[in-house]
């Protein structure tokens, strides 16, 4: 009896909760009322010790590259259905929790505890999803529309008792009930049961299936309108970008390496949430205040038309990843130095920190002898020559030369002059307090299907990318099967702030063969050979990759 309630009670629950998510995601799509699942997964990645969080994100981004899926495409979307995952197991536990306790109570009325459940577990998920969410519908509404849900969730458990456990009449057993081996067969009351699930599944199935397919039918719509108008206004041409500073470079890439240049729409992204967070640019004003003469109050005009603004090319790239990852991408930013901005609100002699807050959260300290020793840290407003797009941190974020991104904060709103340094985000959660860029080097591609002939010789051209922050690349070797370390050519980077681009041509031999990089920073300064994990400090190593020719 206990298995089963126990049983009964989880269906039911998983049932429920996948229906209830699915009305909240169409809703969401809709109407853009909260999806509780992405508000309950975001603060409970904010409030668990920083060991916990940092373990499953190695755990995330160990299983995606153990089954060979691309970390920088599918990253997020595991998150979000990582957070979907936790809201059907919270669901499917309160209902066999619900079944167990009603039946040990034995309460005749189902309608009243049901009610009950619905508010024990809604009312936490409510103040959870209000704190939290970015939901634009009135505050009153969204209470409203989420009360309602919940204590609809909870006489849905409820009447899924009734069906399921409830006491009926007993129902009369004759012979023709048992079978020969002395055990029951299907009587009215098991009939009835089976009736009930048939019932349930298919109505919780209907809910799910329709909601979620047309909340999926939206959101496809909202992502595609997004990408098109991101790609309409960063559309890199003859009359924003190009022709890049190293067009005429007689180093060509080997086809198959990385654009030397991101698009937009491929830029890897890496945040907070699980959704990017979403700011009002015409309202949006940016407060530097503490410790200043001079408090300001910045409008997104102000920045651009009150200080000189600079293009830098720029590789910017993720602390979690892993040798040869794919979370780093490079493009064009625009905006002002942060020494101008600080000068005009005349920090006091005992300022020494600047901190950063954003609108998903998150917040770093920079210090201030840092920013005055680099001109080029800059409060960014614009890539590609347009506004940034909302997920990659509108209205504003800043670069800091030679740092991994778990640095650089973007949807910025507010900045703090204090004398006291406080940990960032991620320094709180035992990453590395400098988090200075890792020189690394990739090979993107042994292009076996774009051999080189030069008379009787055929050569197999290998290309790829080398970084090292702001330091700069002087010279990138590959060897082949454990033999000596050959020179390859180098294209002149964008900018002494990217990533070059490589390419090595080994003359052709048949058969299974391994393929290494290594690469030295500007002033001569070798890569790290030595593999070390991505935590605290970042990944290094030697890349290879295996080709058959």
């Amino acid at each position: 009896m206990a298995k089963r309630t126990v049983g009964l009670g989880l269906l039911a629950g998983g049932l429920l909760a996948s229906a209830l998510m699915a009305i909240m995601y169409l809703a969401n799509q809709a109407l853009g009322l909260p999806f509780v699942p992405f508000d309950l997964f975001d603060w409970i990645t904010r409030v668990l010790p920083g060991p916990i969080i940092t373990f499953g994100i190695d755990l995330m981004i160990d299983t995606l590259t153990l089954i060979g899926l691309d970390v920088a495409d599918t990253a997020k979307t595991a998150e979000q259905l990582s957070a979907v995952l936790q809201f059907f197991v919270i669901g499917l536990l309160a209902g066999g929790l619900f079944f167990v306790l009603l039946r040990l109570s034995r309460v005749r009325g189902e309608w009243p505890a049901g009610l009950l459940a619905g508010a024990l577990l809604g009312l936490p998920l409510i103040a959870i999803s209000m704190a939290i969410g970015q939901s634009e519908v009135h505050p009153l509404l969204r209470m409203a529309w989420l009360a309602v849900l919940f204590l609809a969730w909870g006489l849905a458990l409820a009447w899924a008792y009734r069906g399921l456990l409830a006491e009926a009449p007993a129902a009369v057993v004759t012979g023709a009930d048992v079978d020969q081996a002395g055990g029951e067969v299907a009587t009215v009351e098991t009939i009835d049961r089976r009736q009930f699930l048939i019932r349930l599944g298919a109505s919780t199935a209907t809910i799910t299936v329709i909601g979620a397919g047309l909340g999926g039918v939206l959101a496809a719509a909202e992502r595609r309108r997004l990408s098109e108008a991101t790609t309409m206004a960063h559309q890199v041409d003859e009359t924003t970008l190009s022709p890049f500073p190293n067009a005429n470079d007689p180093v060509t890439p080997v086809p198959g390496t990385r654009p030397e240049y991101t698009p937009i729409k491929d830029h890897y992204k890496v945040f907070i949430r699980t959704e990017p967070t979403v700011i009002d640019g015409a309202n949006y004003t940016l407060p530097i205040t503490g410790l200043v003469d001079n408090p300001l109050m910045l409008t997104l005009d102000d920045i651009r038309n009150n200080f000189d603004s600079f293009d830098q090319y720029v590789t910017l790239s993720c602390i979690s990843g892993r040798v040869g990852t794919t979370l780093i991408s490079t493009t064009q930013w625009t905006g002002v130095s942060m020494q101008d901005v600080l000068a005009a609100a005349k920090p006091r002699p005992e300022a020494r920190y600047l901190i950063i807050n954003s609108g998903d959260g998150f917040y770093e300290t920079v210090d201030l002898e840092l920013i005055a020793a680099e001109r080029r840290i800059m409060l960014c407003y614009a890539w590609d020559g347009h506004a940034l797009p909302v997920d990659h941190g509108f209205p504003l974020r800043i670069w800091i030369p030679d740092r991994f991104g778990m640095k650089q904060p973007k949807w910025i709103v507010s900045m703090e002059l204090v004398d006291k340094y406080v940990p960032g985000y991620w320094v709180e959660r035992n990453w590395d307090e400098v988090a200075r860029v890792n020189t690394t080097s990739v090979i993107d591609t042994v292009a076996v299907d774009h051999l080189i002939s030069q008379g009787d010789q055929q050569s197999v051209p290998v290309g790829g990318i080398a970084f090292a922050g702001a330091r700069g690349i002087s010279r990138v070797e590959v060897r082949v099967d454990g033999g000596p370390w050959q020179p390859a050519q180098l294209r002149s980077p964008l900018s002494e702030t990217t990533w070059v681009i490589w390419r090595y041509e080994w003359p052709f031999a048949a058969g299974d063969h391994t393929f290494e990089v290594r690469c030295t920073e500007g002033d001569g300064t070798p890569q790290i050979e030595e593999d070390r994990p991505a935590r605290p400090s970042g990944s290094t190593g030697i890349h290879r990759r295996e080709a058959s020719l």
